[in-house]
């Protein structure tokens, strides 16, 4: 079986925290992350790295934006096939996944509800470091810093759960939107990734906030093409 290309120690480490990155936060680590988690003097050595990574072919960098990493979908299946290979089946129809990709969502009514279901789309469970339970279209460029783009796929896990910093859908009145979470003393604030948005403003005692999920993946809609 094909385990993908050879890397270097410092390389897989690299891999390694930005896949734990995406597990925990639902977006990738920034350079300076890299480089203060291992140890490096600069963001440089980690973007060498990066690039290193890139031309193997087991990364995609996306040009201007601070959070541009993205794991291939192969690459995801090896590391997740490395990790737990004493859980690996013998049928890969067994490890599929049948995701509904939600469209607009009508306010005051479920986001799985029948009519806010484009399509379904069959998917390979191990693209996925946590399973999700649905895909949202994004719409808008406030998440762009991250790696979020207008017309990209969310990978959802619906939760009502969610710790700060990371990448939830929340819904507010009539809108759902896709922010990055932070609680505070006073309410929650919902961050985007793009210095041409605002942060929301949620007050404690604001009726019409609710969690709808947190982000585990994320597909760019050219692969499904």
């Amino acid at each position: 079986m094909d385990e993908g290309p050879k890397l270097t120690a410092r390389q897989q480490q690299i891999l390694d925290l930005v896949q734990s990155a995406i597990e925990r936060t639902g977006a990738p680590p920034t350079r300076a992350e890299i480089a203060a988690e291992l140890g490096f003097r600069s963001a440089n050595a980690a973007e060498e790295h990066l690039q290193a990574l890139a031309r193997k072919g087991v990364i995609e960098l996306v040009v201007g934006t601070s959070r541009g990493i993205r794991l291939h979908s192969d690459t995801l299946r090896n590391l997740n096939q490395a990790r737990n290979k004493q859980f690996s089946l013998p049928l890969p129809g067994i490890a599929q996944l049948t995701l509904p990709l939600v469209g607009r969502v009508a306010a005051g009514s479920p986001i799985l509800a029948q009519e806010h279901i484009d399509q379904t789309y069959v998917m390979e469970a191990s693209m996925f470091p946590r399973r999700p339970d649905y895909l949202l279209k994004v719409r808008g460029m406030s998440m762009r810093d991250a790696g979020i783009m207008d017309g990209d796929l969310l990978a959802v896990q619906k939760t009502r759960e969610a710790k700060n910093g990371q990448i939830v859908v929340a819904r507010l009145g009539d809108e759902v939107t896709v922010k990055r979470l932070h609680r505070t003393r006073h309410g929650i604030e919902l961050l985007p990734e793009n210095p041409d948005f605002q942060p929301i403003i949620v007050s404690a005692d604001n009726t019409e906030f609710e969690l709808e999920g947190v982000a585990v993946g994320l597909i760019r809609n050219t692969m499904l093409m």
